[in-house]
């Protein structure tokens, strides 16, 4: 692994900018105060990032089941597009809407 702002836990984990993640493209819960609902680390290809994405305070279609709704995001968002699991956007689509 070239990139050297995380590194590899001894139990498998990842710590990146001193924060602990499960793995790559697996979302958790975010910290409390943050505006963010979930935070991610991740990777496509060589690049990694870590992502916060959901607004804490809005109901998304996990919690709403309103199909008219989760169209309208997906619509406005252009979700059928949304391929780099390094944006918001992406996670937005897959995980919430």
């Amino acid at each position: 692994m070239a990139n050297k702002r995380f590194k590899r836990l001894p139990s498998g984990r990842i710590q990146y900018h001193g924060e602990t993640f499960a793995g790559f493209n697996k979302p958790k819960r975010a910290p409390k105060g943050s505006k963010k609902k979930f935070v991610v680390l991740g990777k496509e290809g060589d690049k990694i990032k870590k992502v916060g994405y959901g607004h804490r305070d809005y109901s998304d279609f996990t919690k709403h089941k309103n199909p008219k709704r989760r169209a309208n995001f997906r619509a406005r968002h252009n979700c059928k597009t949304a391929k780099d699991k390094t944006t918001a956007r992406y996670w937005a689509c897959k995980k919430l809407w």
